[in-house]
């Protein structure tokens, strides 16, 4: 494949301290999904029904569940919308897609994640970045913690 046209991954696996039904509804509930990313969140679960976050300001992701099979796999389409100073972004909605899968283990659940499709290795850095920093939320609300307010929602944006 051209270097071009590589398409890039990040892949993740982390251990939640809570049973795979609890964490489903950390991903698919709008208000759970709240209290560990974004400050507005809007889902209809369903494949072909859409979603989006307003995940920090300016900064809006969005895109469509292509297979909900709870409380085992969520996959769905994402990417950012355009920002409100009229600046495209280089993974807009439906161009890159995430893959959950949640699995039992001792300690409560395994979640494995994907985001693939990404378009550069600067944008899959970045996207790492962000997904370390939520996915620790994740792990924390889910397993009854409170992951307190988000810090990126007081950090200047680049």
């Amino acid at each position: 494949m051209d270097a071009t046209t590589e398409r890039l991954a990040v892949e993740r696996e982390v251990e939640i301290a809570a049973t795979p039904e609890t964490v489903w509804e950390f991903l698919v509930d709008p208000s759970k999904t709240e209290l560990w990313m974004g400050q507005a969140a809007s889902f209809d679960v369903r494949p072909g029904g859409t979603w989006e976050i307003a995940v920090l300001p300016g900064n809006t992701a969005s895109g469509t569940f292509v297979e909900v099979d709870p409380p085992h796999r969520l996959v769905y389409t994402f990417g950012w919308a355009p920002s409100a100073d009229g600046r495209l972004d280089l993974v807009p909605p439906g161009s890159s897609t995430i893959e959950i899968e949640l699995v039992p283990s001792d300690d409560g659940t395994t979640l494995r994640f994907s985001h693939r499709d990404l378009p550069t290795s600067e944008w899959a850095a970045s996207h790492a970045h962000g997904w370390d920093h939520y996915l620790a939320r994740l792990a924390i609300a889910a397993a009854g913690g409170d992951a307190g307010r988000d810090p990126w929602l007081d950090r200047p944006m680049s």
